[in-house]
C-alpha cells in the first residue's frame, strides 16, 4: 500500500501526542495515512509492551488511518546503525510514503531526538538503489525517498517553521490519546506514577495546541520543523490573521 503521509515514532503514543492531528485532517481529505512505531514500549514504567500495541490499535481506529505497524526495535536501545536504518528503510519502502512525519530533532527523552536522526537518514538512504532490502513476501524493494521529512514538536519547545490547524479534529486527538489507557490521565491505578501520566502532563498537550494555534489565528494547532525549505504554489495556501 502506498501512502501519502506516514508518521514514524520511536513509542506508541508518540503520534497520537504530537501530530495525530494532522494524520486525521489529511485521512479527511482522502489522502492515505500510517503509521510505523520504532518500539514497543517495552522499558515504559507503566503498562506492558502487549497492552501498548493494543493500546496503538485502538488509536489507530480512532483515528481512521490505513495502517499502523510496529518494528520491535530496542526500546532505549536503538541506535542511527545499518541494522536498524535497513528496518527502517524496509517500512519507507513497503509503503513508498511521499511525507514522513518524524520525532522531535531534539527532547527531553533521549529516544526521541536519536530517532530523529534515524528516520532522517533512512529515508535518505531508502532512496539508493544499491541498498538491498527484501519485503514481507521476500521480493526485492525498490529504491525508494520521500520528498519531506519534517519533525513535529513533543515535550520541549522548538520553534515551529510551520503548523497545521487541527481544530477540526481536536476531539478525536483527545480520544485517540485516552486510548492509551496504561499511560496517561491514570493517576488513580495501583502502578507507579511517571511524568506522562498526571492530569497536567495531559493539560500541558492541549495548552501547547492552543499556543500553537493561537499564532495562526484557529484554535488548536500542530507545529513541525524541517531541514528543507518549505515552498507552496499559491499565497492562498496560507493561513491569512487579519491585522
Amino acid at each position: 500500500m502506498k501512502l501519502d503521509i506516514l508518521a514514524i515514532a520511536a513509542h506508541p503514543d508518540d503520534v497520537e501526542l504530537s501530530c495525530a492531528g494532522t494524520l486525521m485532517v489529511h485521512a479527511r481529505q482522502g489522502l492515505k495515512t500510517g503509521i510505523v512505531d520504532l518500539t514497543r514500549g517495552e522499558l515504559g514504567t507503566r503498562g506492558t509492551p502487549e497492552g501498548r500495541i493494543i493500546e496503538a490499535q485502538n488509536a489507530c481506529k480512532v483515528m481512521g488511518l490505513d495502517v499502523r505497524e510496529n518494528l520491535s526495535l530496542a526500546d532505549g536501545f536503538f541506535q542511527n546503525t545499518k541494522d536498524d536504518q535497513l528496518a527502517v528503510i524496509r517500512a519507507i519502502r513497503k509503503f513508498r510514503p511521499t511525507i514522513v512525519l518524524a520525532n522531535a530533532i531534539d527532547d527531553r527523552h533521549p529516544d526521541h531526538g536519536r530517532a530523529a536522526q534515524l528516520i532522517k537518514d533512512a529515508a535518505w538512504m531508502s532512496g539508493l538503489r544499491k541498498i538491498e532490502t527484501f519485503g514481507d513476501d521476500g521480493q526485492p524493494q525498490h529504491a525508494w525517498r520521500p520528498a519531506q521529512v519534517y519533525h513535529f514538536l513533543q515535550d520541549r519547545f522548538i520553534q515551529p517553521d510551520f503548523v497545521v490547524d487541527v481544530t477540526d479534529v481536536i476531539e478525536q486527538k483527545i480520544e485517540a490519546i485516552k486510548c492509551f489507557k496504561t499511560q496517561f490521565l491514570a493517576e488513580k491505578d495501583n502502578e507507579p506514577q511517571t511524568y506522562i501520566s498526571s492530569p497536567e502532563f495531559f493539560d500541558s498537550v492541549m495548552y501547547r495546541a492552543k499556543m500553537l494555534g493561537k499564532m495562526i489565528g484557529v484554535p488548536y494547532a500542530e507545529g513541525y520543523t524541517s531541514a528543507k525549505m518549505v515552498g507552496v504554489k499559491s499565497l492562498m495556501d496560507l493561513i491569512n490573521i487579519p491585522t
